[in-house]
């Protein structure tokens, strides 16, 4: 038989209604995000890609456009003949320690207090106190505290017998070192926050049949609760990495990059030649050249965490 023909009317009518509807929808969705679209675009997109232009030119801040010279490669070669570029890029891979020290030590505090200590709540916010700190206020202390001759480190290590205990942030060969624990120090409570969250979604059925099993403690450690965080452990690895790219205010508070540059990082080196210098091509540079290094780490940590990341 023919269909009846005010059914598909209706049906037309009904397809139509929908299809206005969702073009209102959108519409009106686009006209909310409207506003941070253009914020996003403004602050982040074109700055970036200004970066990316900028680097191929030789342009200094004061000067104006005209002034704009397009130079090729040229920067990007220098950097290589840049001394002070490969101390930072050198600087920056010996801070990249600080990732799994911070790790190891971060999970073991959370192992301790998840399992074995009474008002986790109290260690909780006081391990992560220094992360939520002004940067500014623990550099102060810290200087205080790396004081060479009447800091309580250098007090404590002469009480125990050593006449010359190392300057720290003024000495080129144990800078990058204090920088470095100061780093740890701060990172630690934000890692120790997210391990004791991974740890306490371990299901207590998987120790209980470990237990039944006469597991011990290492056993069930590296077949229990190693692979099951293995998700968390990647998630601090890669934060942690691109973190130590961005350091930048400790440096600033404690050491301007040195003594003899031996603190100096890349972010540093940027800020040192854009601001100071006012060499924003070469700045571009170094710029371009951090983020492909951030980059290839990180897809080089996607591509081998299917080997020990279990999901």
């Amino acid at each position: 038989m023919p269909s009846n023909p005010s059914i598909e009317t209706k049906t037309n009518i009904r397809k139509k209604q929908k299809n206005a509807s969702k073009r209102r929808e959108t519409i009106a969705g686009f006209l909310f995000v409207t506003p941070m679209l253009i914020g996003v675009s403004v602050i982040v997109l074109f700055p970036i890609v200004a970066t990316f232009i900028l680097a191929f030119a030789d342009w200094k801040f004061v000067q104006s456009i005209d002034n704009l010279k397009w130079v090729g490669f040229q920067n990007f070669q220098g950097l290589w003949e840049d001394e002070k570029f490969i101390k930072s890029v050198i600087n920056n891979a010996v801070f990249m320690l600080t990732v799994p020290t911070t790790m190891i030590i971060s999970l073991v505090l959370a192992i301790l207090i998840d399992k074995y200590t009474y008002f986790k709540s109290y260690f909780k916010v006081a391990f992560f106190m220094p992360y939520i700190s002004s940067v500014v206020a623990i550099a102060v202390v810290w200087q205080v505290l790396f004081h060479p001759s009447q800091g309580p480190i250098n007090q404590v290590l002469m009480s125990f017998g050593i006449e010359n205990p190392p300057t720290w942030i003024s000495d080129p060969n144990f800078a990058l070192l204090s920088v470095m624990i100061i780093h740890i120090w701060i990172s630690i409570g934000f890692n120790l926050i997210v391990y004791i969250a991974g740890l306490q979604s371990i299901p207590k059925e998987l120790y209980e049949a470990a237990d039944m099993d006469g597991a011990n403690a290492w056993h069930k450690f590296s077949n229990i609760t190693f692979p099951v965080i293995s998700p968390t452990s990647f998630f601090l690895l890669i934060t942690g990495i691109i973190a130590t790219f961005k350091v930048f205010d400790l440096i600033a508070v404690l050491t301007q990059g040195g003594p003899l540059n031996s603190t100096t990082m890349l972010v540093w080196h940027l800020y040192d030649m854009a601001f100071l210098n006012l060499e924003i091509g070469y700045a571009s540079a170094i710029a371009v050249v951090l983020f492909l290094i951030v980059f290839t780490i990180t897809i080089l940590q996607w591509i081998s965490q299917k080997k020990w990341v279990n999901y």
